[in-house]
């Protein structure tokens, strides 16, 4: 099977994303920021707003549409209301992610078989798969740049600019401003330069590097054209908006400098490795390619450098440092796979033994899960959860024997095959942990009362509901309705808004409406921003 696998390795790792999340990542709630990307492509089908983006009918400037036009086209193709249609291009891109770095590490003159386990661990790093509906943009971004970054990783290596890998650099840098601004180019783009200078050095004539910096220029000139039209277009909303943007660079979400340093447990399985990995004085005289290793530390260690000189800081922003750090990591495995049988310190062998073996019993214990958190199955749900019981206790059961027999590459494609059975087996079961007050906006769509709000109401509400839901409140005051009889959202929050509109209107209170899914009330996973009460307001 291995070598099935490796015989077709682009194929492998997009067939591994379609099977582990293509036809189950539905099961998650929409997360806040793909509710605002989902409402915006929408509104480009419903209201043809492609250039001048909104959200709920107001200007959205705070990122740019490209991620958002290739939602739109997905949702216009397969249905607007299909969640699993809207996340697919963003697992089309984590797949372009894994194959990116799998034909980079060819180029880094890696072997096939090492190549390809390290666009495996880049694709089952945790946070990688966690920032597809976390925060949809960086995919496209990163995975934009980091094909941008192969083109120019050629030639550096070549010294020479031919024109298809010139136009190649250029579209797909384009892109990956268009996607996310400058957020790629400073964390991948600057990182790769200077790791790439420390590891090879920079060579070449002084034509060759005046026409990889024109290169550049084209690239983020033509990559903004979006920031200007809109800054010509709507001048005194993209304004107020880039000026709260930048204030946040220095003032929201600030963390200390270190706050980053502990980055590699966001590899998820591969915590443990990944900290050996950045052991450079133990590693350097064990990797069979120095060079290449060196290139993927400094790039990791950069990355991580140039993120906390920032005095914002948050998780998500880590995830572009988990493509390096998944090359870092494939070194070290790399050199499990030829040495592990040799090996005879318990302080090498030890951290495998335990890594490894705790997935293994991750796998075996599953079946506990039915008692602990699916105590409520039947059905189609009860037959996946007994059969994901059986397939990931299997796989346990395989990865103690090929560990006992030192088999560290069976042992890695056994992880790649735990999490592929985890996402196309457990991962639907989320469906059926629905807390008994989830009331979602959605059911109000059959109403013939129109549909208003206050402050408060969460873009994951607007999702939901379907369709625009205008604001009772201006900066002025209040927009009286046309309507003698409306429905009106808002969070609990603001009572007083309430009784100042009681002085025109009858009001009467119709439900609670909750989004929160799973968290129940009192727990830390239940978000009050999703909690939202409806009225009845009738003129007097």
């Amino acid at each position: 099977m291995i070598k099935l696998i490796e015989k077709y390795p682009i194929l492998s790792l997009l067939l591994f994303v379609v099977i582990t999340l293509g036809f189950t990542i539905d099961s998650i709630p929409v997360t806040i920021m793909e509710a605002r990307n989902f409402i915006s492509a929408r509104e480009m089908l419903t209201d043809d707003n492609w250039i001048l983006t909104t959200m709920n009918g107001e200007a959205r400037y705070q990122k740019p549409p490209l991620p958002t036009w290739i939602t739109a086209v997905f949702g216009y193709l397969f249905g607007i209301k299909s969640v699993l249609a809207l996340r697919w291009p963003a697992l089309l891109f984590l797949a372009s992610i894994g194959i990116s770095t799998y034909l980079l590490s060819k180029k880094l003159e890696l072997n096939k078989s090492h190549s390809l386990i390290n666009g495996f661990i880049v694709l089952t790093s945790f946070y990688v798969i966690g920032i597809t509906i976390e925060a949809p943009w960086d995919i496209y971004t990163h995975g934009f740049m980091l094909m941008a970054l192969y083109q120019l990783f050629i030639m550096f290596k070549t010294k020479h600019t031919d024109t298809l890998r010139s136009l190649l650099f250029v579209v797909f840098l384009t892109a990956s401003v268009l996607s996310k601004g400058p957020v790629s180019l400073y964390v991948l783009l600057l990182s790769f330069i200077i790791a790439y200078g420390i590891a090879f050095k920079l060579k070449g004539g002084m034509m060759h590097f005046l026409k990889l910096i024109s290169l550049l220029v084209f690239g983020i000139v033509l990559g903004g054209w979006w920031y200007f039209h809109v800054r010509v277009a709507d001048p005194e909303t993209f304004t107020a908006i880039a000026s709260k943007e930048t204030s946040n660079w220095g003032s929201y979400n600030v963390r200390p400098f270190y706050y980053y340093w502990s980055f590699f447990v966001q590899s998820g399985l591969w915590t443990i490795p990944a900290f050996i990995s950045l052991l450079y004085p133990y590693l350097k005289s064990r990797v069979s390619h120095l060079k290449a290793y060196r290139f993927s530390f400094f790039w990791t260690i950069t990355a991580v450098i140039l993120l906390s000189v920032i005095p914002e800081k948050k998780s998500r922003y880590l995830m572009p440092v988990l493509i390096p750090l998944a090359i870092n990591i494939g070194f070290y495995i790399e050199y499990l796979i030829r040495e592990f049988k040799n090996l005879k310190d318990k302080r090498e062998t030890f951290p495998v033994y335990f890594q490894f073996g705790l997935i293994a019993l991750v796998g075996l214990s599953f079946w506990v899960t039915k008692f602990v958190v699916f105590d409520d199955l039947s059905g189609l749900m009860l037959a996946r959860y007994i059969i994901g019981s059986l397939v990931l206790a299997v796989i346990g059961i395989f990865i103690i024997k090929q560990l006992k027999a030192k088999q560290i590459k069976h042992v890695v494609y056994l992880l790649v095959a735990l999490m592929m059975s985890v996402g196309f087996f457990a991962l639907p079961l989320a469906k059926t942990q629905q807390q008994p007050e989830y009331l979602p906006v959605s059911k109000l769509q059959d109403s013939n009362l129109k549909l208003y709000y206050l402050e408060g109401v969460s873009p994951e509400a607007i999702y939901n509901y379907g369709d625009k839901i205008p604001s009772l409140k201006s900066g002025e005051g209040y927009t009286i309705p046309t309507e003698k009889r409306f429905y009106l959202l808002t969070s609990k929050t603001n009572p007083a808004d309430i009784k100042e509109l009681a002085m025109l209107y009858n009001i009467d209170f119709i439900d609670t409406y909750d989004l929160n899914y799973s968290g129940k009330k009192g727990t830390r996973s239940h978000r009050g921003r999703l909690v939202n009460q409806l009225y009845k307001l009738t003129l007097k």
